[in-house]
């Protein structure tokens, strides 16, 4: 199977028929076989029933339906497992992203042997105060702490190789770094394309201004888990070695002084009336609890990470 497209959706059942129907005319026409999955994150509308009757009259279509809204990093991640593809594409189901760019994203990825193809929303037509702006500071901060220069982080439509999908594991608010985790388990192949953009024709955005606070949280988290996750005693044990050696020296040094008191007979200096005293005494106990935190996230990497943060109730 040459592709399977991914699309994640909550409320979205006015664009359903309307986007299944150009993706398959798109790959009839660059007659590419395809698979199409569309994931409902919890709807509360038609969309499932929608999915249900296309499944009917299109066997190429797949549906995987949440017992409740858990988001779209959960929604990728269920449906990566299934995706039987050569090339991965992802989408959104609102029909701002055209489907007409799969056969480019789909030639990069197999006649120029990209790992991953992002797609670049040069011209966007979404509101400026509230995503434009934000979008480009959040995408300036995320390519100078990656480490990937891409435009658009937050573009849905992406393609990628199967074992990309394959390799890593989306969680959290996690799909806007795909490149990131992906670059990071070392497919280093990564380029974008610019494609179309145009305001939805239906419904509402199901993102806030929200999203991009916790998006600047989740490029932190992804920062140390990149360079720490697999020894987190590296970070931990360093920092806590450091702030115990430094709380024990500035203990000794006091010991030292007062016994120098002594030894002149000058008494009556109590090392508790010193700040320093408090301050070494603190650096020891918080370095040898980050030691500890340390040593107890080297036992639980061991454990794989198996439980799936999401409930499926139904797959057709």
């Amino acid at each position: 199977m040459n592709l399977s497209i991914i699309i994640p959706l909550l409320n979205e059942e006015d664009s359903l028929e309307e986007l299944f129907s150009r993706i398959d005319q798109v790959c009839r026409f660059a007659n590419l076989s395809y698979e199409v999955w569309f994931v409902d994150d919890g709807s509360i509308d038609l969309s499932w029933s929608i999915i249900e009757n296309l499944k009917v009259q299109h066997p190429q279509i797949h549906g995987i339906k949440f017992s409740r809204n858990y988001g779209k990093s959960q929604a990728l991640h269920a449906a990566f497992e299934r995706a039987q593809g050569e090339v991965i594409i992802t989408m959104d189901a609102d029909l701002q992203d055209f489907p007409e760019e799969i056969p480019e994203l789909y030639k990069m990825v197999k006649e120029e042997d990209y790992d991953i193809v992002s797609g670049w929303k040069k011209k966007r037509f979404d509101n400026v105060m509230t995503k434009n702006l934000p979008s480009k500071l959040f995408n300036a901060a995320a390519r100078k702490v990656s480490g990937v220069y891409l435009h658009d982080f937050n573009c849905g439509l992406k393609a990628y190789k199967k074992q990309v999908v394959k390799s890593i594991d989306v969680y959290g608010d996690m799909h806007r770094y795909i490149p990131v985790l992906a670059a990071n388990a070392g497919f280093r192949k990564i380029t974008e394309k610019e494609v179309q953009h145009q305001a939805r024709p239906y419904g509402t955005s199901k993102f806030g201004t929200e999203r991009f606070v916790r998006g600047f949280l989740d490029l932190i988290t992804l920062w140390f888990v990149s360079r720490f996750g697999g020894r987190p005693m590296h970070f931990f044990g360093a920092v806590g070695t450091l702030m115990f050696i430094i709380g024990f020296l500035s203990a000794f040094w006091l010991g030292l002084s007062k016994l120098i008191d002594v030894s002149r007979g000058i008494y009556g200096h109590l090392l508790t009336n010193n700040a320093w005293f408090f301050i070494a005494l603190t650096m020891m106990i918080l370095g040898t609890l980050l030691f500890i935190a340390g040593f107890l996230g080297e036992m639980i990497i061991r454990s794989n990470r198996t439980h799936k943060n999401y409930n499926i109730e139904e797959v057709i």
